[in-house]
Parts: structure tokens; C-alpha cells; sequence
């Protein structure tokens, strides 16, 4: 099943007081085979050294992959959560933007698998693989 495109694209109300406002995470597009979204590399992202923290790319990742399995899902009767999720950071990010691309690879009755590159300056700085548990609710 294709990640089903919302009518409503205002995801900032749905996630108001979540980690994803926190960290100034935009929704920026929405395909049948993949979701994007951004990132600012600033003081909510970085770490002691000024540079872009693994864990925030990871929240980012992990943010991706969930709102696109729940979309593939009958939210009356399903719902979507991380079971596991690994990260290689390739590259550092010191300012700007990270731009980040999740696609489906696989989509089970249970799991789902998702591939996420992370981009900063137009060089990727992270690859990322998420498992999705479907759960019944």
C-alpha cells in the first residue's frame, strides 16, 4: 500500500509540544513512495562541538519512517511505532539545513522497513535504516 498523501499538510498542530516542534523539524513533501523533510543545524541540533548531534539525525530518521507507516495505515485500526532504528554518520553538519528523503522498502503486516539519507549542503551526512512495528489498537 502507497503512503497516502493527506489533504491537511499542517503537521505542526498535530505535533505542537512534541520533540519534533522542539526541534524545528518541517514536513516538506509527501509522495506515494517517500516523505522529506528538514532540520535546522542549531542550538536545539548540535553538541558541545558545534556540530550536528547523532542523535538529533536520528530523531529525524526515526520521525520520517514513523509518520510515513502511519500513513500507509488505517489509523482507525492501526498504528505505527519504531522498533529499531541504526544510523552511520558519514559526514559532519555545522550550519544550515539537513534535508532528509525516507522511502519504504519494505511493507509487512507487522513491520515496516524504511531507508533514510540525511543531506546537509547538498553532501549526505547520514544513512539510516528503521524497522516499524504495526501495531493493532
Amino acid at each position: 500500500m502507497p503512503i497516502n498523501i493527506p489533504q491537511d499538510k499542517n503537521f505542526e498542530s498535530y505535533y505542537k509540544g512534541t520533540i519534533i516542534e522542539h526541534l524545528g523539524i518541517q514536513i516538506t513533501e509527501i509522495s506515494p513512495i517517500s516523505i522529506s523533510a528538514t532540520m535546522p543545524v542549531d542550538h536545539r541540533t548540535i553538541q558541545p562541538h558545534q556540530i550536528l548531534h547523532g542523535g538529533a539525525s536520528v530523531v529525524l530518521a526515526e520521525t520520517l519512517g514513523s509518520i510515513g507507516s502511519n500513513l500507509c495505515l488505517d489509523s482507525s485500526k492501526q498504528y505505527a511505532v519504531g522498533l529499531e532504528v541504526n544510523a552511520n554518520h558519514l559526514r559532519q553538519a555545522k550550519e544550515g539545513l539537513v534535508a532528509a528523503t525516507a522511502k519504504l522498502v519494505h511493507e509487512g503486516r507487522k513491520t515496516h522497513v524504511w531507508n533514510i539519507e540525511l543531506f546537509n549542503l547538498g553532501k549526505i551526512i547520514c544513512t539510516s535504516r528503521l524497522t516499524i512495528m504495526v501495531l493493532d489498537k
